[in-house]
């Protein structure tokens, strides 16, 4: 096979029909363009996906996290437990309201926190745990809020990639018989759904969003047609309609995107298993299709081995670009940034984390892709690793 003239596949890319497009044109006509009548209504749909909750949209993933701790009551003093693997916000948002990460290893399966480490780093300090679902997989809902409820924690489920997951049967997020706190999602835009940039917060109480729509405009209440308070200090997180519009017509198509994304991860272990590769170290997600929604296919390279042929993850990375392929890596360690060691932090405090880090891969998911384009990045990456 000639890869060369193969088009370039990139690890992923969204999916925007004509429908949607159209949409944005109405918005932008209408002359409501900011936050307004689109983003109610996107809040009622999502409100009625999550199972009745109390649903509030933001500008991104990252404000919902920050205004989920504070909305918690979390600041100077308290320390969050959280995983080191993840996109550098969710603990970036901890700091931010003056609290302190604690960080947790992860299981080598799932790769999301391990829950039976969590008890041992739990002091007197610990206000709230927020688990990471990597790649829409969740961790045991249940057992997680078991552990929250005896040790009385706020939980903030940075479930940024895991709309659609569901866990017991039911969506990550609703709550009719799953335990459920606060519950973020993001909509970036390579999310399963997309409003190019935005995000949600799930919530169990009207207080609780009261507070949460204040703090997304500068701590505003208004009242009548010139009535206007701040008694908190909020920031500014609005989505606007033109986003909104977005995720209305993303939400109708979600089931099926997530049905094409199982599909073609389905066929990435079809394929791998026909492989030799497994057998040579190349470790495969946590084959599960009951909970996860595949937001990503990632593998973890057997670096050690790599690493005596003087390769490392750039090289693959670089040999899979040279035919056309695109990857990621999701996520480098949090503790290995130079503003978490300059706090103290370590790589070596989560040691299957650092392995997993350091070899992480993501490989195309999208569900513009075909089952060849599954078997094509499975071929290419057998030439890569071919040598170890």
């Amino acid at each position: 096979m000639n890869h060369s003239h193969s088009q370039f596949l990139p690890f992923t890319k969204p999916t925007i029909d004509e429908a949607t497009i159209a949409a944005v044109g109405d918005v932008l006509r209408s002359g409501w363009i900011t936050n307004g009548p689109k983003c109610l209504e996107f809040e009622k749909l999502l409100s009625d996906y999550f199972g009745g909750r109390t649903v509030r949209c933001f500008a991104n993933g990252s404000a919902t996290m920050e205004i989920a701790l504070r909305i918690a009551n979390i600041g100077p003093g308290d320390e969050v437990i959280t995983t080191p693997m993840s996109w550098v916000s969710t603990s970036n948002v901890i700091l931010a309201v003056g609290a302190k990460p604690v960080f947790v290893d992860i299981d080598p399966q799932t790769r999301n926190i391990n829950l039976e480490l969590i008890e041992a780093a739990i002091t007197p300090q610990t206000k709230a745990i927020m688990p990471v679902y990597l790649s829409g997989l969740p961790v045991d809902i249940v057992r997680l809020y078991q552990i929250a409820h005896q040790y009385k924690l706020r939980v903030i489920e940075d479930a940024a990639q895991a709309l659609g997951s569901s866990w017991l049967g039911e969506p990550i997020g609703g709550a009719d018989n799953l335990p459920s706190d606060l519950v973020s999602f993001s909509f970036q835009a390579n999310k399963n759904l997309t409003t190019i940039e935005g995000g949600c917060l799930v919530m169990n109480n009207e207080t609780e969003a009261i507070l949460a729509q204040k703090l997304r405009i500068q701590g505003v209440t208004r009242t009548g047609l010139d009535g206007m308070e701040v008694d908190v200090l909020g920031g500014k997180h609005n989505l606007t309609d033109v986003n909104a519009v977005i995720g209305i017509h993303q939400l109708k198509q979600l089931p099926d995107l997530i049905r094409q994304r199982q599909t073609l991860a389905q066929h990435y272990f079809t394929c791998f298993k026909k492989t030799s590769l497994i057998e040579q170290g190349l470790e495969l997600p946590l084959e599960d299709f009951l909970h996860s929604n595949w937001h990503m296919f990632q593998v973890v390279l057997p670096i050690e081995k790599l690493n005596l042929l003087g390769m490392n993850r750039a090289t693959v990375m670089q040999k899979l670009k040279d035919m056309n392929i695109g990857t990621g890596v999701h996520y480098p360690l949090i503790s290995d940034f130079k503003l978490y060691r300059e706090l103290g932090y370590s790589s070596t405090q989560t040691p299957v984390a650092q392995r997993v880090g350091s070899a992480i891969l993501t490989l195309p998911l999208f569900p513009l892709m075909t089952t060849f384009d599954v078997e094509r990045v499975v071929h290419a990456v057998q030439l890569v690793l071919q040598k170890i």
